[in-house]
């Protein structure tokens, strides 16, 4: 279960900061961390702020002075997997004000509380946006290694000659679709809503605001597109091969035909 947090009947004004710094984060080595919620994990920082952990390599801070961020994010390298080397931000402004419902508002949130399964949605969400913004620049990157493949094509006839490029793109095409469906499973609910159905207009009105859906589907229909350009032209190359060894063994069989003829041409000279 999640611990709430005691919160005062004033307003308060809170900076969030979402950042991807890694491809992974090994949750289960933060053994000595004082953890305040679980799934995903949530940790108290030094100055009062709260940590938000997950485990595709983000992490959401609510509060948190830049100097104690600083600090928090050296602490987590030696459980950081592959770190980016600039990573992903995304911001946003909190008001809390016990007043008021759950809302979003001119660029700032507005929340009834400062209870961690609150902010356990809230980091869902921004930790989905700034994943997705990570693999957009890489799917970016791969449609401009691909389109000069595609042009050759369409110029020549012909594909690329190289299968290992062709290959690796496929292989790039799966693990970001792995990032996306099997570590961040951008396209489910979080566990907490299923503990706090109360919460689930909160997460439904953040998703629509950060367009995580429609992101996710743009992002899938272009990496389909790259996979499919990379397949048909892996296959083209293949093919050329194929025909290229079968003209091989053609010829073969006519420099070996004409060996024979020769030989028994020169056996009838000689008798």
């Amino acid at each position: 279960m999640n611990t709430v947090v005691p919160l005062s009947s004033a307003v308060e004004t809170l900076h969030v900061r979402a950042l991807l710094i890694g491809r992974h984060l090994d949750l289960r080595g933060l053994t000595g961390a004082e953890a305040i919620g679980r799934n995903p994990l949530t940790l108290a920082v030094r100055g009062g702020g709260k940590a938000v952990l997950l485990r595709y390599g983000a992490a959401v801070m609510f509060g948190v002075d830049p100097d104690e961020e600083s600090a928090f994010l050296a602490d987590l390298a030696p459980y950081l997997r592959e770190p980016l080397a600039q990573p992903e931000v995304e911001d946003l402004t909190i008001l809390i004000d016990p007043a008021r419902a759950d809302v979003l508002e001119r660029e700032r949130l507005i929340l009834t509380d400062a209870d961690v399964p609150r902010f356990q949605v809230v980091a869902d969400v921004l930790g989905k946006s700034v994943l997705l913004a990570d693999q957009e620049a890489q799917v970016g990157l791969a449609f401009d290694r691909i389109e000069p493949l595609a042009e050759e094509l369409k110029e020549f006839g012909r594909g690329a000659r190289r299968t290992g490029a062709l290959v690796r793109h496929i292989g790039e095409t799966l693990l970001i679709q792995h990032r996306l469906v099997g570590r961040a499973e951008v396209g489910d609910k979080p566990d907490i809503i299923w503990e706090r159905s109360d919460l689930e207009r909160l997460f439904l009105a953040l998703e629509g605001e950060y367009e995580i859906r429609e992101r996710q589907l743009a992002l899938e229909r272009k990496l389909t597109l790259i996979n499919e350009t990379a397949g048909t032209l892996l296959e083209l190359l293949q093919s050329k091969r194929s025909l290229r060894v079968e003209w091989y063994i053609v010829i073969l069989i006519v420099v070996e035909i004409v060996l024979t003829l020769y030989e028994l041409f020169m056996r009838g000279q000689v008798v």
